[in-house]
Formats: C-alpha cells, sequence, structure tokens
C-alpha cells in the first residue's frame, strides 16, 4: 500500500503534522506513537484499517510537529491530539490506538475526555508499571538526559532500534536515518527530556502519575484491547498483569515480538485490534439506538 504523504495542521497556532487514510465517512481512529518516535511507527496498519478514517500524528514536540507553549507534559500532549481532530473537522468518538507513550496519551484522552472516546487499543503501553529500560532512566536525569539526546548520532540511533524488535532486519537504514533526522530538530531534546522527567526518575516510573490515571480509567472504562510483546525490553510484559486486572479490558501477549508488535507481527496485530474495533463499534451503535428508543 503506497501512503499519502504527511501534512501539518495548525491546531492553535502549533503545527501539527499528520497522515490521513482510510474512508473519510469511515469511524475515526487515532493513532499515537512512543516517546521520541513519529508517526510512521504506524505505517504498516493503514492497509488494515481502510474502512476507518485514520488519522496518525506526531504528538506535539516529537517527530516534526511543533512544540506546544511551556513546559511539555502527558496532559499537553493528550490535549493537542485532540485538537488536531477537531482542527481536522473530525468531532465524533474516535478509536484510540497507542504505542508506549501514546498508550498513557490514549488513556489520558479516554479519562479526561470519555465522550470523545469509542474503545482503546494499546501496544506495550506506558502506565503499568515502574519498570523501565535503564536507557530511558537516565534521560529521567535533569540536564545529562537532554544532553545525551542532543548528541544522538547514527550508532546510537541503531542500538536504540535494535532494543525495540525481536526481528533485527527491521532495524534498516530508513529507520535509523529517520530516527537521526528527528533527533536533530531543536525541539527533541527539550521535548523528551521533560516528558521523560515527568512520568520517571532514574528509579524507574513515578508512581503518582500512574495510579491516578489508571485509578480514573477504572472509575470510566472503556472497551480496551491491551497487547504486549514477550520479549519487550523497553516495558517488561509482566506489567500486563495490571492491565488485566482492569474493567473492560481484553489482553493479549505476542510471542518472540518486541516493544512494537504493530510494526513486528502487523498481521496479527490488525486482526486482534479490527477484531476489537468492530465489536466495540457495534456496542456503542447498539447503545446509542437503545437511548434513542427511550426518547
Amino acid at each position: 500500500m503506497t501512503l499519502p504523504q504527511t501534512r501539518f495542521v495548525d491546531v492553535g497556532g502549533t503545527r501539527i503534522r499528520v497522515r490521513e487514510t482510510g474512508d473519510p465517512a469511515g469511524e475515526p481512529v487515532l493513532l499515537l506513537h512512543g516517546i521520541g518516535r513519529s508517526l510512521e511507527d504506524w505505517d504498516p496498519q493503514h492497509e488494515f484499517l481502510s474502512r476507518y478514517r485514520v488519522v496518525a500524528l506526531d504528538l506535539a514536540g516529537f517527530g516534526h510537529s511543533d512544540r506546544v507553549p511551556g513546559p511539555a507534559t502527558l496532559e499537553k500532549l493528550a490535549d493537542t491530539a485532540l485538537a488536531t481532530l477537531d482542527a481536522l473537522g473530525e468531532t465524533r468518538p474516535a478509536h484510540v490506538m497507542g504505542n508506549s507513550l501514546g498508550g498513557a496519551v490514549a488513556l489520558l484522552i479516554s479519562t479526561r475526555h470519555p465522550e470523545r472516546v469509542v474503545s482503546l487499543v494499546l501496544a506495550d503501553p506506558a502506565g503499568f508499571g515502574a519498570e523501565v529500560t535503564p536507557a530511558l532512566r537516565v534521560i529521567g536525569v535533569p540536564l545529562l538526559g537532554r544532553f545525551l539526546l542532543g548528541h544522538l548520532d547514527a550508532r546510537a540511533a541503531r542500538r536504540s532500534e535494535r532494543s525495540l524488535f525481536v526481528d533485527g532486519s527491521l532495524v534498516t537504514d530508513e529507520r535509523v536515518a529517520r530516527a537521526v533526522e528527528i533527533a536533530r530538530r531543536p525541539e527533541f531534546a527539550r521535548t523528551f527530556a521533560e516528558v521523560a522527567a515527568e512520568l520517571g526518575t532514574v528509579r524507574g516510573v513515578r508512581p503518582g502519575w500512574r495510579r491516578a490515571l489508571l485509578d480514573a480509567f477504572a472509575r470510566a472504562p472503556k472497551p480496551t484491547l491491551v497487547v504486549w510483546g514477550e520479549r519487550d525490553l523497553i516495558l517488561p510484559a509482566a506489567q500486563l498483569r495490571a492491565a488485566g486486572r482492569l474493567p473492560q479490558v481484553t489482553t493479549h501477549v505476542f510471542g518472540r515480538v518486541g516493544h512494537m508488535p504493530q510494526i513486528e507481527v502487523p498481521g496479527a496485530f490488525a486482526t486482534l485490534a479490527c477484531d476489537h474495533l468492530s465489536r466495540a463499534g457495534r456496542r456503542t451503535s447498539i447503545s446509542s439506538d437503545s437511548r434513542a428508543g427511550t426518547r
């Protein structure tokens, strides 16, 4: 599948980069990437989602999107992602898919704006445990983290990419070059370091925001599919247990897969995700029809 070019959308004065595919009349699907990453992490999924209106974006300050004013925070990432849909004229409730940091952003969108979310699909999401790769713990150290991020070269980028996949063939020259290109943008190091410091310390992921987010979700759950790569080196698959204890959550583990199952096993991931979206969409439609019938 040849994907359409990306474009920039003005979101309250901030330029956000998006890629749009699928049926404009279909149910909206919002795709959110991980920390320091870009919308290309969802490229393999567009062909499987052709019946939906799909919007993939670079989170504010990441990829090629601009920062929003002030320090970068999880809350700003969530609100700007939702505002991007508004800027595109899409105000219907959406299915939201998120990988890694994008999973935490998706959860926050759901808890802050539940009327805008039909369902969630979370791939190796942040927020379900304290354990995280030592590389990200170091980034959370003030000054040191920003220094290291500002000196990311091709060798370091290749090591970082290699940590994401079990299948080494996915560590392509194109992915490495993209990582270096993004890291050279002025916004990158500052945004990455600020978000990493908010979410964690050298000891691991902070418990405060995780507990608040999961408690809020438990009070107002949405149909949610959480999948994990068995060999994730960034966020260990054992964190899936916490997800499975939440209401309306279905879980799945992909064997011999790393941190990005939507790339490493795109077909298997899409089968589960599309089935989840279909069931959640039918449930929402039935619920809406029932409410209309009681008026």
